[in-house]
């Protein structure tokens, strides 16, 4: 079974970490689930009360995906892209 599609290939949230260099900045890191591709998005917080959603899965344009290189990396990526598929829908947010 392939996770790329015409769409953009499926990723999955691995980590979610707030940047040390700017205030209010959330990076949402996905990664596909052999944990060999990752995708990055950024987001800015408006307020303390910006209470967004965050998409469990997204659908990634093979171009945005950077390789993972660290085999220890690759694997945790992995284990943890094929948990959030396990439990959610490619809809859900958290």
């Amino acid at each position: 079974m392939t996770d790329e599609s015409d769409d953009g290939v499926r990723t999955w949230l691995v980590e979610r970490t707030y940047s040390d260099d700017e205030q209010n900045l959330v990076i949402l890191t996905y990664a596909t689930p052999d944990g060999r591709r990752y995708f990055r998005k950024e987001r800015a917080l408006t307020s303390f009360s910006d209470a967004r959603e965050t998409e469990v899965s997204v659908l990634a344009d093979p171009k945005n995906l950077g390789p993972v290189d660290d085999p220890e990396q690759v694997e945790w990526f992995s284990t943890e892209a094929s948990r959030m598929a396990a439990k959610h829908d490619p809809g859900d947010v958290l």
